[in-house]
């Protein structure tokens, strides 16, 4: 193994959205993890509560007037939105990248009863076109993107909306940042969330105020690899989450504290959109 570049990595502040040496989403360890933290009902790490899931769908259905309106659920992990919002009159669509969470997805929905397609596909890469009344893209994935990823997963949910549809996402605001605290932590592990390997684990939290970014990124060592997982993240305002809507196509903003249709407020770390293609 090469210990400079463990050396490098570890003191180099990355660039802005600098990539991955590794998939983090789709990966066929990590994501053993990640769907055992959907699945949590303790936790939001991966998945926000069931309490305020229930709400949520409650509250995107209360959006529409239709009576089975279609909706596509970009992000849609194991299918916990996805088979709520069946449940409440909607027809659902689901995409993701994870295999192991459409899995389980397709699994419970065929226990339950749940008429659901699931599309296993990174949502940058869907063709859907004027088939849907809604699109969400929700829990913040919307700024875990590049900007020119957020530009693509825009303009397909758009193409993907029949005409005065609506795009609802969810983001964090500004004040987040506030209490953002950068620093490091290293830990060994005898296995765990990020390989069946013994590992140790650098975990670096970088601030970028000048672009309203932060990255939380991992270096992970074992006796045959390192790799680097940036997971990134923007925050943003109304004026800056409207002209990225307004430049896909969308209008008629209306924005609320979360996905769940609280009040908005200006010093909320969190902040829910309403859009509609025009």
């Amino acid at each position: 193994m090469d210990y400079s570049e463990i050396i490098k990595r570890a003191g180099l502040r990355p660039e802005l959205y600098s990539d991955s040496t590794a998939a983090f989403w789709d990966d066929e360890h990590i994501s053993k993890g990640m769907l055992e933290a959907h699945l949590s009902p303790d936790t939001d790490a991966a998945s926000r509560k069931p309490a305020f899931m229930d709400a949520s769908a409650k509250w995107i259905r209360s959006l529409c007037e239709a009576d089975s309106p279609a909706l596509l659920d970009l992000g849609c992990g194991p299918g916990l939105y996805a088979e709520r919002l069946t449940r409440l009159g909607f027809t659902v669509t689901g995409v993701d990248m994870s295999r192991r969470s459409l899995d389980y997805a397709s699994e419970s929905a065929q226990k339950n009863g749940l008429n659901i397609c699931y599309v296993n596909r990174d949502y940058r890469r869907i063709a859907f076109e004027n088939e849907f009344d809604v699109c969400t893209l929700i829990y913040n994935d919307f700024g875990v993107l590049s900007p020119e990823s957020r530009h693509i997963v825009l303009g397909n949910a758009r193409r993907a909306l029949k005409k005065g549809g609506l795009m609802i996402l969810d983001a964090y605001a500004k004040p987040f940042l506030y209490g953002y605290s950068q620093g490091r932590d290293v830990s060994y592990h005898d296995g765990g969330f990020w390989s069946d390997e013994k590992y140790v684990e650098i975990d670096s939290r970088y601030l970028y105020p000048e672009t309203g970014n932060y990255l939380e990124q991992s270096i992970i060592i074992t006796e045959s690899r390192c790799e680097t997982y940036n997971i990134w993240n923007q925050a943003f305002t109304k004026e800056t989450l409207s002209a990225e809507l307004q430049a896909a196509g969308f209008g008629d903003f209306r924005f609320f504290g979360d996905v769940s249709g609280s009040d908005y407020s200006d010093c909320g770390e969190v902040m829910a959109v309403v859009a509609r293609r025009l």
